[in-house]
C-alpha cells in the first residue's frame, strides 16, 4: 500500500469510521470522536481501508507506520530474484564437440538460477530439414540431464527454433 494512498488526522472527510484499537476491538465512532481520541494519546489517526464502508482507521504514531511500511517494502524486493534469460545459439549442422561445450553452458547458465534459451538458426537450404534442428535441441536435453523444468518445447519462429529452459526450484 503507497504512504500517498492513506490519508491521516484531517484529510479523512467522513461522517463515520471503524475505529480499530491496538487490541483488535471495533468500533463504528463519529470522525470528531476518533480525532479527539488520537490527540488525547499524541497519535494520529490513520486510514488504513479506505475502501471500506465505512472506512477503516487506526490510532498510531504515523512516522512509525510510514517507516515500517517503507522497510517491509525493502526487504521484500531484497528477497526478490531477479531471473535473466541467456540465451544459446547453434546451428543444425554442430558438431559433437560443440554440442557438448554448449550443453555445458546451458547447465552452468541454469546452475546459476537463471534461464536459458536455446536456439538453432537455420540458413538457407537448412529450412527443409527442420527436424535437424529438433534432434540437436533433444540432444542439449540429453546432456544436461534433468535439471532444468520446459518453459517452452522447441517451436520454430521464422528462422530459428527455441525452446526456453529454467531450473528446478531448490524448494
Amino acid at each position: 500500500m503507497a504512504d500517498r494512498d492513506l490519508r491521516i488526522n484531517e484529510q479523512i472527510r467522513v461522517r463515520e469510521v471503524r475505529l480499530i484499537s491496538d487490541e483488535g476491538e471495533q468500533q463504528v465512532i463519529s470522525i470528531t470522536q476518533a480525532l479527539e481520541m488520537a490527540k488525547e494519546q499524541g497519535l494520529d489517526l490513520v486510514e488504513v481501508a479506505p475502501q471500506a464502508s465505512p472506512p477503516v482507521v487506526k490510532i498510531l504514531d504515523y512516522g512509525k507506520f510510514k517507516f515500517e511500511n517503507e522497510k517491509k517494502v525493502r526487504d521484500a524486493k531484497k528477497r526478490q530474484k531477479l531471473l535473466k534469460l541467456k540465451e544459446i545459439r547453434m546451428q543444425p549442422k554442430i558438431d559433437d564437440h560443440d554440442l557438448d561445450f554448449k550443453s555445458k553452458h546451458v547447465k552452468e547458465f541454469l546452475a546459476d538460477g537463471n534461464k536459458v534459451k536455446v536456439t538453432v538458426r537455420f540458413r538457407g537450404r537448412e529450412l527443409a530439414h527442420t527436424e535437424l534442428g529438433l534432434d540437436v535441441l533433444n540432444d542439449v536435453l540429453k546432456r544436461i540431464e534433468g535439471e532444468y523444468v520446459m518453459d517452452k518445447p522447441p517451436a520454430m519462429e521464422g528462422r530459428f527454433m527455441s525452446m526456453v529452459l529454467s531450473p528446478k526450484s531448490k524448494k
